[in-house]
């Protein structure tokens, strides 16, 4: 029975990291990341240096620094850029590596997932505005406009699977040769590739459009509405509520427990959603907002913070707890090691070298501590204490001064996580003690 159910999790586990369309998000997404980082950094200098607002913890409003002030437009301008067109990104990026596992490489396929994605969208928005003098509401409808929600991150998780099924009917209707149209020898080649591809191309955008208008039809909803309200939203309530995100880091731990990279096999699930609640936060901070203002505790810096610093399964930890606790030479030798790479939260030493991969002994604390320490960080962040996630600082950013980037300058969150490490060496010092009787076996 043990046997069956461990190698049932490594074979769901293998899907999940090789199988091409989890493969494509999860290499989407990686793509992506630059384009976050340097929105985030625009966010932290907007806000954290180039800020005037009276009383406002601003480098800025330092003595002498005011002129500081008239760089903000220029990080504004640069994170509007960014920040508010992560969905387009995505459909874009997710088509280009699907297409390459079907060995599709044309220039076109982007553009042909993204007029497919485009095509779901409401090209109208309604604005509601009340006259100064006589308090009226007036309500106009705009033509021939794309909502900020089809764009930035509100619309990662349908240009996601809009990116995958366009690029799946591309693929195919390219590779199958039917639709190709034939042009003589001594057309060039681009002009005969840009026909041979014109049939599939249209096919393909106009069976995701008419699909949607069937829907819309069918239902009196958009199918991109639809979407938001019975999948996306309901998804991300139990995604970055605290109950659905230790279940999360659970599985994911398990997963390197059996030797598989957990982060990256489950990213495919969680990272559109997770994205999405970073993105609010960052617009709300952005516009000002602090505190429980913010909307959500549980994003992408969050989970970077509070369950995999130092590492997947908190190791820091572990690696205190071998310095201060163990009589074991070969695990003293491999801390030793680990201790530079823990800085810039890289513990592959650790889960291969220990091992903690097939280690019960270790791997049970492994999958405990990033529970903890979550925990802990969402009742501080709930509390008010530790600050709110806000800019999404690089995953080998140190720890303590990535909980400080990541909240914009929270000294709550650089305590909280200092804390969680902590935790973390609580959970971790039975096991290696435990350990310490363990005959070593060469």
């Amino acid at each position: 029975m043990k046997d069956k159910l461990m190698n049932a999790l490594l074979q769901v586990a293998g899907v999940m990291q090789n199988e091409r369309h989890f493969a494509a998000i999860k290499n989407g997404f990686t793509t992506l990341l630059p384009i976050i980082i340097v929105g985030s950094f625009c966010t932290l200098m907007s806000n954290i240096v180039c800020n005037t607002t009276p009383g406002y913890f601003s480098l800025a409003n330092a003595p002498g620094m005011s002129w500081l002030g008239n760089l903000k437009p220029m990080f504004d301008s640069a994170n509007w850029g960014t920040m508010n067109f992560l969905a387009i990104g995505a459909v874009i990026m997710i088509a280009i590596e699907l297409g390459e596992t079907y060995n599709i490489t044309d220039k076109a396929l982007p553009l042909v997932a993204l007029g497919s994605y485009i095509s779901l969208c409401a090209f109208t928005a309604t604005a509601t505005v009340t006259h100064e003098a006589s308090g009226e509401v007036l309500t106009a409808t705009v033509s021939n406009v794309l909502q900020n929600k089809f764009l930035n991150a509100q619309g990662l998780f349908v240009g996601m699977i809009s990116a995958l099924v366009s690029t799946e009917i591309y693929c195919r209707l390219v590779n199958s040769g039917k639709l190709e149209i034939k042009m003589p020898e001594s057309v060039p080649s681009n002009v005969a590739r840009s026909f041979s591809i014109l049939l599939p191309s249209a096919v393909t955008i106009l069976i995701v459009s008419g699909f949607g208008l069937l829907f819309e039809k069918v239902t009196g909803m958009k199918l991109f509405d639809a979407i938001v309200t019975f999948i996306q939203t309901p998804l991300k309530g139990i995604l970055t509520g605290p109950v659905g995100y230790i279940v999360l880091i659970w599985v994911t731990t398990l997963l390197w427990f059996f030797g598989i990279h957990g982060t990256q096999a489950t990213k495919a699930i969680y990272e559109a959603v997770f994205l999405q609640a970073f993105a609010e936060n960052e617009a709300a901070y952005m516009a000002g907002a602090t505190g429980s203002a913010i909307p959500n505790i549980i994003n992408t810096p969050f989970m970077s913070c509070f369950s995999t610093i130092t590492g997947a399964g908190i190791t820091g930890g572990l690696l205190f707890a071998i310095l201060f606790f163990s009589k074991r030479d070969d695990y003293k030798t491999i801390a030793k090691l680990e201790i530079p790479c823990a800085i810039f939260n890289i513990n592959e030493p650790f889960v291969f070298g220990l091992p903690i991969v097939m280690n019960p002994l270790l791997g049970i604390p492994f999958m405990i501590a990033p529970a903890v320490s979550g925990t802990f960080a969402y009742i501080m962040t709930q509390i008010g204490f530790c600050g709110r996630m806000v800019v999404n600082a690089p995953w080998t950013t140190p720890p303590i001064l990535m909980a400080f980037l990541s909240s914009g300058g929270s000294i709550g969150a650089a305590i909280t996580q200092a804390i969680c490490i902590f935790l973390s060496f609580l959970v971790y010092v039975p096991f290696v003690i435990a350990a310490n009787n363990q005959k070593v076996e060469e």
